[in-house]
């Protein structure tokens, strides 16, 4: 059961979900590629010894890097409710941040070049008197924005 169907109170409706961008699997991929690109050096000349060391090393860091990412992203929930908003990151040291939807001011998005041509970027919604931290490489960030702003 996810922590937002937990906590809604009795009225309450989930309008929108959103979740981290699969942008956070790069630094996976790229190192995935120069493991890869090492593995084919090692197959020639006579430092093939040194270059497979060096592939094992970055298939490693990949291995790392793509656990690392999948469990941000599998322990992070981003809601929108008729009456507030949630979002949650973490599994066993949790962090939680709420804020009421009368409380909201106005919801900024950033996206690079990339951001949008892949469809990601970072949200932060500026509250009456408080705010919550920015929200990074958020998937379809507009649409969360139009979620939040079309009361």
């Amino acid at each position: 059961m996810r922590y937002i169907e937990r906590i809604l109170q009795p009225g309450e409706t989930l309008v929108y979900s959103g979740k981290i961008h699969w942008v956070i699997y790069l630094p996976a991929m790229i190192l995935a590629l120069v493991a890869l690109a090492a593995l084919t050096q090692a197959k020639s000349g006579p430092t093939g010894l040194s270059w497979l060391i060096f592939s094992i090393a970055c298939w490693l860091g990949a291995g790392v890097a793509f656990v690392s990412g999948w469990f941000r992203r599998w322990t992070t929930e981003i809601d929108v409710t008729n009456r507030r908003i949630v979002y949650k990151c973490g599994l066993i040291k949790r962090h939680t941040v709420e804020m009421n939807m009368d409380k909201v001011e106005s919801v900024d998005v950033d996206q690079s070049v990339f951001g949008r041509m892949l469809n990601y970027g970072d949200i932060t919604i500026r509250g009456t008197g408080e705010g919550i931290e920015p929200l990074y490489r958020i998937s379809a960030p507009l649409d969360f924005r139009n979620h939040v702003t079309a009361r």
